[in-house]
């Protein structure tokens, strides 16, 4: 279950998303944001699968900042890995640091092989939550942890029009979930410990952060690589979404659960 397939992220929007989130950062908050999702966690010498690796970032702060033994990336988009492969190389860890290009379906790995299963804001293009939490408790070791963020949606009704609204002026294969929906998920799957805490207020203070940035200097660099017609639409993007973070049914969220031992 690692993806939907299909190439959603050009090489406009790859750059423009550094631009506001930092070298090989697809998704918010950078490095720091990597620390609290982990919450605390020791990787030291772990194994650790990144379920939607991206552009690299997180991988290298999984291994540069948090001591992770091993980390393997994985993607169902070649140039997002291609952008990884070279942020990877650029911090001198690709003996640490494998990355692979997935087809959307089952983990291509063997059970019981990873300590950790780490993914950051990727699986809400993974529309079957069950079966994704299967194969994270699959491939776990015994006591092994999941730990991720996603982004939610706040009920398990269909999506207001601002909501729908803003979804499909995302143009990507969004496939939210309740946060009732993942908790239950992985309850079948057989995870204890489950956690699904909410970091909608820390993102509507951050998207509005974001938006700032756009409309200002990074806004202007942004537009020297991707045009400023491509910048001034995703400032529209951001009031949309900002709006339904506003409302609550935008809910990012911070996911954690233990596979017994």
């Amino acid at each position: 279950m690692a993806g939907s397939g299909g190439e959603l992220y050009s090489e406009a929007l790859v750059a423009f998303l550094e631009s506001i989130w930092g070298e090989g950062f697809l998704s918010p908050g950078g490095p720091d944001e990597v620390a609290r999702v982990l919450g605390g966690a020791d990787l030291t010498g772990l194994a650790v699968l990144d379920i939607g690796c991206g552009a690299g970032g997180i991988d290298v702060a999984l291994v540069a900042r948090h001591g992770a033994g091993w980390v393997s990336g994985i993607d169902v988009e070649d140039g997002v890995l291609a952008r990884a492969r070279a942020v990877v190389a650029a911090a001198g860890l690709a003996g640490r640091i494998g990355l692979a290009r997935v087809a959307p379906g089952p983990l291509p790995f063997p059970p019981g092989c990873f300590d950790v299963v780490f993914s950051k804001d990727s699986i809400v293009h993974i529309p079957d939550k069950a079966a994704l939490m299967a194969e994270v408790f699959r491939v776990l070791r015994p006591g092994g942890r999941f730990i991720a963020a996603d982004w939610l949606i706040g009920h398990d009704g269909p999506p207001s029009p601002a909501m729908a609204a803003y979804i499909a002026a995302e143009g990507l294969d969004f496939g939210m979930a309740s946060p009732a929906a993942y908790r239950a998920a992985m309850a079948a799957a057989g995870f204890v410990d489950i956690v699904v805490e909410s970091r909608n207020a820390w993102y509507r203070a951050e998207a509005r952060a974001e938006r700032a940035r756009l409309a200002g200097a990074a806004g202007r660099q942004a537009a020297a690589r991707v045009g400023e017609a491509f910048v001034a639409a995703q400032i529209r993007l951001w009031n949309r979404m900002i709006a339904v973070l506003d409302s609550g049914e935008h809910c990012p969220a911070r996911l954690a659960a233990t596979r017994p031992g």
